[in-house]
């Protein structure tokens, strides 16, 4: 049974007032974070953290975003109500759930099925039904919906995916954490065809972001 009750709610509250604290300045991006309830993206042993800043496991080696990476990775995207986006690497659906409500049109791709799975259904019982939930290879995109306004990465990129770059409208952004080991949070702006251009935005750690489709 799916409860947020007013205890959440507070809680919720004061986890934006931190995030707010911490330089999150974007009010739309602030206002995403205090409605969507994380507690049920969690595992149940971990609820009565769901409103500290940090992250956890999620299960298939993977896991939940703390929420001022979120809320960080989120605002780097410069949405609009409308964009059409692109996440890579579902998870949860926490960070899905952000995007949907800062009033985009999502799509959100993942590689792990049971994951997949999950998270779809919870997205559809916490009424986020306009989201597309697609089990695929991130790698590769969604070439046959786009071309994105925005596409964010939630795993670690050894390197820039290529296909990703091509599924960018001119003069919109990639965002993704680039790197190894240690990544660095990263933003990619197409400016034409062919010339994009990179800004960082320091030190982040994921991870890592692996092709195929796990069954």
């Amino acid at each position: 049974m799916i409860k947020d009750t007013f205890r959440h709610k507070g809680l919720r509250a004061r986890l934006t007032d931190e995030l707010r604290k911490k330089g999150v300045s974007d009010e739309a991006v602030l206002k995403a974070i205090n409605a969507v309830p994380r507690h049920l993206f969690l595992d149940s042993s971990f609820v009565q953290f769901a409103y500290r800043d940090i992250a956890f496991p999620i299960g298939a080696g993977q896991t939940i975003s703390q929420p001022s990476t979120v809320a960080r990775q989120t605002a780097l995207l410069e949405l609009k109500p409308g964009d059409k986006v692109l996440e890579v690497g579902t998870g949860s659906g926490y960070q899905a759930a952000v995007l949907s409500e800062m009033g985009v049109e999502l799509f959100t791709i993942e590689r792990q099925t049971e994951l997949h799975r999950k998270s779809a259904m919870l997205l559809r019982d916490l009424g986020y039904i306009k989201i597309k939930t697609v089990l695929g290879d991130g790698y590769e995109g969604l070439p046959l919906e786009g071309p994105f306004d925005a596409i964010l990465v939630t795993a670690g990129a050894s390197e820039i995916p290529a296909k990703l770059l091509i599924q960018l409208k001119i003069g919109k952004t990639m965002v993704l954490p680039l790197g190894g080991k240690s990544q660095i949070m990263t933003r990619i702006r197409r400016v034409s065809d062919e010339e994009f251009e990179k800004e960082e935005f320091g030190e982040c750690a994921f991870v890592p972001m692996l092709t195929g489709i796990s069954r």
